[in-house]
């Protein structure tokens, strides 16, 4: 079975639009468990904590930005 290029395209697309949406949908979550746990146990810092918690979800957000611009490319550049 020979693959041609739009094939291989199109497999591409799909592994880099699934790594994209799983990867910082994880560090999402792990990063709302620890904040969570961190407001937890010292309630006085919470907003401290949520700012932090605002930043390094908007990172992880363009994570998955990133790796659609690279799906869009790779799927319709050619």
């Amino acid at each position: 079975m020979e693959l041609d290029i739009e094939s291989l395209r199109l497999i591409t697309t799909v592994a880099v639009i699934t790594l994209g949406t799983i990867v910082p949908a994880t560090a999402i979550g792990f990063i709302g468990t620890k904040a969570v746990t961190a407001i937890s146990r010292n309630p006085e810092a919470a907003s401290k904590i949520q700012t932090a918690m605002t930043l390094a979800i908007a990172f992880a957000e363009a994570i998955a930005i990133y790796a659609l611009v690279i799906a869009l490319i790779i799927k319709f550049v050619k």
